[in-house]
Formats: structure tokens, C-alpha cells, sequence
């Protein structure tokens, strides 16, 4: 990268919509959590013996964009701004800005950081900003890539996990996620599957799950975690039947799930 540019990408509407809807789905998203754990017909985490795999080969009837964007909306991703509330863009060495958009805040913030120091003409009232994923899903800015940074430590899970399965990659083709086949929700007599951003939260979900059941805990066991691509099973959701994604619900990093209302919390 040869410099740093401010430039207003999207419209400075953009971020203040993108923030006020990233709150609102969050706050949805975990009273809901509260409410159905609650509730007579409570959601709840189940140690299950099938196999509930994530797969992408089902060609049918897509997903409405709603859907998808609803199932984004609660997942948070970071990105910097500055005093005129407009997306910090990078400039490329291919000449084109680059948006990026990270999944932890601490790496965002660290940027932030190292691009004050690199660049002395930025703003000191730049700041880090949440948006929601599935705003940057539907963002299109002529002349701007947008990038989306995952955690380092995710990326060594994934590969940790591929290995574990035989595969001897290298590196990750994009934003690992997470899932066990033997983890589902259920809510009113449906089924759902939890897909992680962070595999540390699926397996406090496995141990609680299994505790609560006196199961042994599937993350024990070789194979029983899954690791997928998040932009595939989004790219999936565009091209393939909606019946195969009606029941995939992803979890914010920091949230897992449990059975009992008490210890529901966001990981520290």
C-alpha cells in the first residue's frame, strides 16, 4: 500500500444508518436470545447424533436478499472514520481504494493506529466505527474494493481444524466460520445451525450443551467441527434452494449458546 486517503466513499449517511441498524439488530438479536430461552417454547442447544454439515450443492429457488441481509444484520464488523464521518479508504498499489472492514475491534483499532503514525495529516477525530456485515454485503462504490480483515487467531483455527481433516492448507481462502454437526438450536419445534465466527465460541456452546445433557463433548471428538468460507455459504445462499439456509443462524463473535438462561452471556 504507497498512502493513505480520506475520501467520502459511500454517501456520509451511509455510516450513521449502518450504525443505528448494527445497534438495533444486535439489541434484537440478543433479546430474542433472552426472550426464547425464556419462553415455554425456549430456545435451546442440543447435542444432536446427525449429520447437519454446511453444503453449498443444492441448486434450486434462492433466498430473497432480505433473508440474507436479516441473517447478517446482528454480526458486527469494524471500520474507520473520520471527523466528517466518512470511511477511511487505503489506497492500493494497483491504484485502486480499499475499503477494509475488520472483525475484531482491536484490529481496527490497531490500524487506526499505525495509519495516524504513518500518515500525520489525518484527522485526529478519526475514529473506529461498528457496521453491520450485511451492509457490506449489499455496498457497491465505483473504484473502491472492500476488504473484509479476519482475525488472525480465526484463521490459525481454521487451518488447525482443516488439517485435523486431512487438508494440508496453507492459508484460507476468506472469513473463516464454524460449525459443529452435532450442535442444534431449537425454537418452536424448528431446528437451526449455529455458524461461528469464532471457534472458541462454538466450543464453550459444545461444553455447555454437553453438560447439560451428560453427553461427552462432541469437540472432542476428530471432525466433529466444521470449517466453511463465510462468503461461500453467502454466495450459496444467492445461488442455491432457500429451504437449504433456512435454518443457519450466525453468531456474532463473542456470543455462544447455551441452555441455560443464567449463564446466557456474551464471552469476554
Amino acid at each position: 500500500m504507497n498512502s493513505f486517503e480520506h475520501k467520502q466513499s459511500p454517501p456520509q449517511q451511509f455510516l450513521h444508518q449502518a450504525f443505528t441498524s448494527l445497534q438495533t439488530h444486535v439489541s434484537d438479536f440478543c433479546n430474542n436470545l433472552r426472550t426464547n430461552l425464556h419462553s415455554k417454547s425456549s430456545l435451546f442447544a442440543k447435542i444432536s447424533t446427525e449429520n447437519q454439515s454446511i453444503s453449498t450443492s443444492i441448486k434450486n429457488k434462492s433466498m430473497p436478499a432480505e433473508a440474507i441481509d436479516e441473517r447478517l444484520a446482528g454480526v458486527p464488523v469494524y471500520a474507520l472514520s473520520n471527523g466528517s464521518q466518512e470511511f477511511v479508504l487505503v489506497s492500493g498499489s494497483s491504484g485502486k481504494n480499499l475499503g477494509l472492514f475488520c472483525f475484531s475491534e482491536g484490529d481496527a483499532e490497531a490500524l487506526l493506529n499505525q495509519m495516524k503514525k504513518m500518515d500525520s495529516s489525518m484527522s485526529s477525530d478519526s475514529q473506529v466505527v461498528a457496521v453491520a456485515l450485511s451492509k457490506i454485503f449489499q455496498l457497491k462504490v465505483e473504484g473502491v474494493a472492500l476488504r473484509l480483515i479476519p482475525e488472525a487467531s480465526q484463521i490459525k483455527n481454521a487451518l488447525k481444524e482443516r488439517k485435523r481433516a486431512g487438508l494440508q492448507d496453507e492459508s484460507f481462502p476468506g472469513i473463516p466460520v464454524f460449525q459443529s454437526k452435532s450442535l442444534i438450536l431449537r425454537s418452536q419445534n424448528k431446528r437451526y445451525r449455529p455458524v461461528f465466527f469464532r471457534k472458541e465460541d462454538l466450543e464453550k456452546s459444545l461444553l455447555r450443551a454437553s453438560r447439560d445433557q451428560k453427553q461427552l463433548n462432541p469437540a472432542l471428538r476428530a471432525g466433529d467441527i466444521q470449517v466453511a468460507v463465510l462468503e461461500e455459504i453467502v454466495q450459496g445462499m444467492k445461488d442455491s434452494s432457500s429451504a437449504l439456509w433456512d435454518d443457519v443462524v450466525f453468531i456474532p463473535p463473542g456470543f455462544d449458546v447455551s441452555t441455560d438462561p443464567s449463564q446466557q452471556q456474551k464471552s469476554s
